[in-house]
């Protein structure tokens, strides 16, 4: 890309006071046509940012700009996945900057731009987004390339991005002006390096030279908030000593290793990023129990995930509730009034999202669902850990539930990391069970899982299954879309649904907290309980349909999450927000 210097930077990213707050997340989903997520931590990013520009919160959001997306999912008929990189111009829907920085990556400059991304809330106020480039000319092929894939390539390419992301970040949040910052939010380990950026600037303050002493690395930790969405060791970045001096540079390696971040001759990133940052959490009240046992010299607070109420409820849904729950938008706790909602109308919203749901099944898979069937939605992730096809452990059972409880079909979304084969082998699982249980249980599966599949999904199907192996669900924010949209969630208890869980009246458990056979739970849950209730008591089961948008959609929302990190994380005084005036 070239940038325009017709383009005038407007000073502080938007009009009004200077953000107070940066947060900076290594992918982040801001619509449909921008392709700078993967998944569950993305999604996240962007919802978030949406609340706090609904709050009045004063923020700036920075990521990069993946020239290449993600990647396009593409399946064959044995449901063995390719990958394609994503076609999309940045500048026909992006804002470029004329500001650029340039940053050592690998032993030479490289230029680094951005495009500005403006969210808009309720109320009018704005929350820019900075999506960081390196597709410049005069930089080389490969400086070209740090931004053009998000999680591609090795651990060089990662650690080119991540440098960009965290030292480039910081650099241009200088360059815009924006000189009142007070606090870094790292969202999850990536953009750890923006630390180092962070004591070097304390270190050229103070004289001190490149020696940081308690003094400069205690002012470093004042200005930093880290979240870690990992529970699983093998999650977090490590980058080995002889790779961080090559690609971050020999004079950084060894401030790195003065503060102690390279005492096993590897660098890791969540170490570095919770080790300077005066504010850590985990996503939800389970995974902070498991991160202080990972790091038990930690203190580690916990803030639940939410999802952002207006992004994610089905229109249907969204007319219900302006009618019963006046101006839930801007207050998403009002939502405890929907126990108000009729359940007749609450099953008319719903049958329409269904509709809506099969409308598209049927175009893109040729397959045509009985809206009258019970209809699993389940779209996660394909990693081994998530067991992402556990409901097709035991296809004569499955099929002896539908023929005698009643019809069953599952709708099916997922994607698997590029170099996970043993996710990738899960989606040939789910084809194959797809073909086995043809004509006796209806399974589709939707290639390509982005954000408007995930809002057809979620408010379209009838119960909300997931069931990751426990404890490595951080959190999880596909079941609370659910709720919101009266789709009650049948998962393990772990991450939200701990929390979120009230059995029989949210939704179902499958199994206990200890370790079971999730598999033999879950059929026996379908069989004994769940499906009957679909059949038999058509008000008993909307009843639980309306429970889930009132006490889950009510708390489990980025309205209250972002409010949590505002007082908690941020030090921020309500005086500090715009407040959000009532929805129109």
């Amino acid at each position: 890309m070239t940038l325009s210097s017709e383009v005038a930077p407007r000073r502080g990213g938007v009009d009004g006071p200077n953000p107070l707050v940066a947060y900076f997340s290594m992918e982040v989903a801001l619509s449909d046509e921008i392709p700078t997520y993967s998944g569950g931590l993305g999604v996240l990013a962007g919802d978030f940012l949406r609340a706090a520009a609904d709050l009045g919160l004063p923020l700036v959001g920075v990521t990069l700009c993946y020239g290449g997306g993600y990647f396009r999912q593409q399946l064959d008929k044995q449901g063995r996945q390719g990958e394609a990189p994503v076609s999309w111009d940045p500048c026909s829907l992006l804002e470029a900057i004329p500001d650029t920085v340039q940053v050592e990556v690998a032993g030479r400059p490289v230029t680094v731009g951005a495009f500005r991304y403006v969210i808009t809330g309720l109320g009018g106020h704005e929350v820019p987004v900075y999506l960081l480039d390196t597709d410049l000319e005069g930089n080389d092929d490969e400086a070209r390339a740090i931004t053009g894939r998000l999680y591609g390539g090795g651990e060089h390419y990662r650690l080119e991005q991540e440098t960009v992301l965290g030292i480039g970040g910081v650099d241009l949040l200088a360059a815009l002006g924006l000189d009142e910052l007070r606090t870094f939010h790292m969202n999850e380990g990536h953009s750890s390096l923006l630390t180092l950026r962070l004591l070097e600037r304390e270190l050229a303050g103070s004289g001190a030279g490149d020696e940081p002493g308690a003094a400069q690395i205690e002012a470093v930790r004042r200005r930093c908030a880290f979240t870690t969405h990992t529970p699983v060791p093998a999650g977090h970045d490590r980058f080995g000593a002889t790779l961080v001096a090559e690609v971050v540079g020999e004079p950084r390696t060894k401030v790195l290793d003065r503060i102690g971040q390279l005492g096993s001759g590897l660098l890791n990133m969540t170490d570095l990023g919770m080790g300077l940052s005066g504010y850590v959490n985990a996503v939800s009240v389970k995974h902070g129990e498991v991160t202080r046992a990972m790091f038990p010299d930690v203190e580690v607070a916990s803030i639940t995930n939410g999802v952002h109420a207006v992004t994610w409820v089905a229109p249907s849904t969204e007319r219900l509730l302006d009618e019963h729950v006046p101006n839930w938008r801007a207050h998403n706790g009002l939502l405890r009034q929907a126990m108000g909602i009729p359940l007749a109308e609450l099953r008319d919203a719903h049958d329409v999202a269904k509709r809506a749901l099969l409308a598209v099944v049927s175009r893109r898979c040729g397959r045509k669902l009985d809206p009258n069937a019970f209809t699993i939605g389940l779209a996660r992730r394909a990693a081994a850990y998530k067991q992402t096809a556990l409901i097709f452990t035991d296809l004569d059972r499955l099929e002896h539930v539908a023929r005698d409880i009643g019809p069953l079909q599952v709708v099916c979304a997922a994607k698997a990391h590029p170099r996970d084969e043993a996710g990738k082998a899960l989606i040939v699982t789910i084809f194959d069970a797809a073909k086995r249980l043809k004509g006796k249980v209806e399974v589709v599966f939707l290639a390509d899982y982005d954000l408007a599949t995930a809002r057809l999904m979620c408010a379209g199907t009838d119960v909300w299954l997931n069931n990751p192996q426990k404890p490595y669900e951080a959190s999880g924010t596909s079941g609370m879309k659910a709720a919101l949209n009266g789709v009650p969630s049948l998962s393990t208890l772990d991450g939200w649904w701990i929390e979120g869980c009230m059995h029989g009246v949210t939704g179902w458990a499958i199994g206990g907290m200890a370790d079971g056979d999730d598999a033999a739970d879950l059929y026996e849950m379908l069989e004994g309980t769940v499906m009957p209730l679909y059949y038999e008591d058509e008000d008993g089961w909307t009843a639980v349909m309306r429970n889930a948008i009132a006490l889950n959609g009510s708390f489990f929302n980025t309205e209250r999450m972002a409010a949590e990190y505002a007082n908690e994380a941020y030090h921020l005084v309500p005086s500090a927000w715009r407040s959000a005036p009532p929805a129109p």
